[in-house]
């Protein structure tokens, strides 16, 4: 028979196991306002919850929404979006503690665009707005709201809820992140049923931002090193010419490729996504695609390599292609910066660069005793006969 310790441990341990599930569910919360809600629901992202009743008598939408900020001394916001599903154009209200008493203070925001996040009174009427500071460091807000009479009508409301990690001293809501999570904070409320749908936009935006970070990783971040490494490496071997080239440039060019359907995409979000920028990366993109557009026309105007122009088209070629080696790989990681995906991504790709780094290396050591073989073996033979620009080699002289 197990030890009476044994069972008491194996006890605590399920105890501590389940009661963390248990506490974060909406219907074991408990609110210190005396109004009753007829429904709650827990929110599928950013642990938050919702409580809520309607009353379509007089469309009114009672709510208490509880989430925890971000970031110490951060933000959290519940929203109505009367046109649309998704932050821009919702008619929210902000709750944060306020810097100077810590008392929990709730605000409306009319968010109109990304770029005008400012406190205005909502299109429509809100009173008995409260927040509270809970003791597990998340706030909730309280609030009775007119539901406008077209969303009455249809029995559904557009949510959206967010949390942010800090206000400045003007009250200007510090940045969400753009995490998954964050993306997916959206849904479908029924009023009729306290049902919620969860948005699938969230999904399909995340799914285009990893099409759009996959094909630029592969492109920019190892397809053209790869192609720039054949054409350093491999062309010293003289038994590999011309097979060299065209691998260099087939690399080359299936980069370009790649890169120019990544490239597209990064537009495509950048044009769904008024107000979202990253300057930088979105910069080095635009540079990568002008320097790589140019690098490969320019394989149509290459000069033979006896031309006199050839050096300096040599000096174009390798500048160019050295700038978007390493812009390519800096980009990559300002793109993991932005789109925030698990560790294990980035730790994969900064294996791949530091695995072709070492390659690289081992390479350029073969190359440079390759080529000093070559010249030495040069230097030790007689006049070989070349003059006045012939192509014919004379016999010696006896």
């Amino acid at each position: 028979m197990a030890p009476s310790w044994l069972v008491f441990l194996f006890f605590t341990f399920w105890v501590l196991l389940i009661s963390p599930a248990v506490s974060l569910t909406c219907s074991s919360q408990k609110l210190t306002k005396t109004q009753v809600y007829s429904d709650c629901l827990d929110l599928p992202s950013l642990s938050s919850y919702l409580h809520f009743s309607y009353d379509s008598s007089n469309t009114t939408l009672s709510i208490a929404f509880i989430a925890t900020p971000s970031k110490s001394g951060g933000w959290i916001a519940w929203a109505i979006n009367p046109k649309a599903t998704g932050m821009a154009g919702s008619q929210s209200l902000v709750a944060y503690k306020n810097s100077t008493t810590g008392v929990a203070v709730v605000h409306t925001y009319d968010i109109s665009s990304y770029s005008s996040i400012v406190p205005k009174d909502l299109s429509f009427e809100v009173w008995d707005k409260t927040a509270e500071s809970r003791t597990d460091g998340s706030l909730a807000i309280f609030a009775k709201i007119k539901v406008p009479a077209d969303l009455a009508a249809k029995g559904t409301i557009n949510q959206v809820w967010q949390v942010g990690p800090g206000v400045g001293e003007d009250g200007k809501l510090v940045k969400h992140d753009f995490a998954a999570a964050n993306l997916q904070s959206k849904g479908t409320l029924n009023l009729k049923n306290g049902q919620s749908s969860s948005s699938s936009g969230g999904d399909t935006r995340i799914k285009k931002k990893n099409i759009h970070g996959i094909l630029n990783a592969v492109s920019w971040g190892i397809l053209f090193p790869v192609g720039a490494m054949i054409a350093r490496y491999i062309r010293t071997f003289e038994s590999a010419d011309p097979a060299w080239f065209y691998l260099h440039a087939f690399c080359q060019i299936s980069a370009y490729a790649v890169g120019v359907a990544g490239w597209g995409t990064g537009l495509k979000l950048g044009s769904e996504s008024p107000g979202i920028t990253y300057s930088g990366h979105r910069n080095i993109g635009i540079a990568l695609f002008v320097l790589a557009t140019v690098q490969i026309f320019a394989l149509f105007l290459r000069p033979k390599k006896e031309h006199k122009y050839r050096v300096y088209w040599n000096i174009y070629h390798h500048s160019f292609g050295y700038a978007i080696l390493v812009l390519g790989i800096l980009n990559v990681f300002k793109g993991f910066n932005s789109l925030r995906p698990e560790h294990k991504w980035k730790s994969a790709y900064m294996i791949v660069i530091i695995t072709l780094g070492g390659i690289s290396l081992l390479l350029e050591a073969i190359t440079w005793v390759v080529v000093l073989k070559r010249k030495s073996r040069k230097s030790t033979k007689p006049y070989d006969g070349y003059s006045n620009g012939q192509g014919r080699q004379q016999p010696l002289a006896m």
